[in-house]
């Protein structure tokens, strides 16, 4: 059964296309060959194979189109993609075998590739957060200062202003911007460490082509490959959770103050109903809840994903691979929806009577 995100109808709910082409196969395939051509180019750049063949193959690796059949194949046989990958452009690239990937590793590859990919989504992700602020600040302009009635444990209160309650959805925004800004070194970095991680197979050249590979991907360069320490990527998979965590509270707001009853805000339009036509249902709001719930569950699994044995794991790796893409394809998702959900909105607050306090 597929996911929900490329369902043939629930992908219409779940589905978010820019985050998916980020995530996609392809643009994977093409962060592994950027990678293998920048490795290539390093070997010039060392003095490993001679510089002027090092770029001719570079480019020839970056433009290579490989057989995705025989990928999919090598992946059952190896656990990775990156035998198979490699094996197909020595075949068919003619090179001598020292000239591609030679001294690198399968999780070297997998994992700068990961890097490159989170490199484009952050990009994303942040001016997706830049639009949604701005337009809570937008609504904050234009309703600020109605009132609503304060809610606590589900039961009136004392009126508060429209604009309290709309701090309470865009300030977590704003500090989870911040962070995402301050993570991004944590996960935009070069792997490069070899068969145990200790880059001993590059020797005397290992940090300087390091140096090599990261600049010319624009990635950072660690003092040491991150194989087994997962926790930068864990700590991102939990900052991804709590930005949907802050969607589904805006978005459970939404749900409540829209109940017949209370209507402390409108919106332009609602989901259908097929048996209640008068029905204008917050599939928006719903929806935000549904995606922070759904990313709440998943990051444990990124926590399970930590604990890689010895010098590599095959299984904590592979579990990332179920789950982190998840994780933020629901978030850049989530970003959108609560950004048109805003563009929905015609009113906020309500005149108070007597009796409602």
């Amino acid at each position: 059964m597929i996911g929900v995100f490329d369902h043939p109808w629930l992908g219409g709910l779940f589905g978010d296309q820019e985050a998916a082409v980020i995530w996609s196969p392809d643009r994977q395939i093409t962060h592994m060959l950027a990678f293998e051509a920048a490795f290539t180019r390093a070997l010039g750049a060392v003095g490993t194979i001679p510089p002027t063949t090092a770029d001719d193959l570079a480019m020839q690796i970056a433009a290579f189109q490989p057989d995705m059949e025989s990928l999919r194949i090598g992946t059952a046989r190896d656990g990775v993609v990156v035998p198979d990958l490699v094996r197909q452009l020595r075949d068919t690239l003619g090179a001598e075998p020292k000239a591609i990937h030679s001294g690198a590793t399968s999780q070297d590859v997998i994992d700068t590739a990961l890097a490159l990919t989170l490199k484009e989504f952050n990009s994303l992700l942040d001016r997706r957060l830049g639009t949604l602020c701005d337009a809570l600040d937008g609504l904050a302009a234009q309703f600020g200062e109605a009132t609503i009635m304060g809610r606590t444990r589900m039961q009136a209160a004392l009126p508060i202003s429209a604009k309290d309650r709309l701090l309470t959805w865009s300030l977590p925004l704003d500090h989870h911007r911040a962070r995402l800004l301050s993570t991004r070194t944590a996960v935009e970095r070069l792997q490069l460490g070899g068969a145990t991680g200790d880059r001993a197979a590059l020797g005397q050249h290992a940090e300087l082509m390091a140096a090599k590979i990261a600049a010319g991907l624009g990635l950072g360069n660690p003092p040491k490959a991150w194989h087994v320490m997962r926790e930068g990527v864990v700590e991102y998979a939990g900052l991804l959770s709590l930005v949907s965590g802050a969607l589904g509270k805006m978005g459970q707001d939404i749900c409540l103050m829209a109940q017949k009853g209370i209507e402390d805000i409108t919106m332009k339009s609602g989901g259908g109903s097929s048996a209640m036509p008068h029905k204008q249902n917050p599939v928006l709001a719903e929806l935000l809840v549904t995606l922070s719930r759904f990313n709440a569950t998943q990051v444990s699994a990124m926590h399970h994903a930590l604990i890689h044995e010895q010098e590599r794991s095959g299984a904590a790796w592979a579990l990332e691979w179920m789950v982190l893409p998840q994780i933020a394809q629901a978030t850049a998702r989530g970003v959108a929806v609560a950004t048109d959900m805003c563009h929905e909105i015609s009113r906020i607050g309500t005149v108070l009577h007597s009796k409602q306090y």
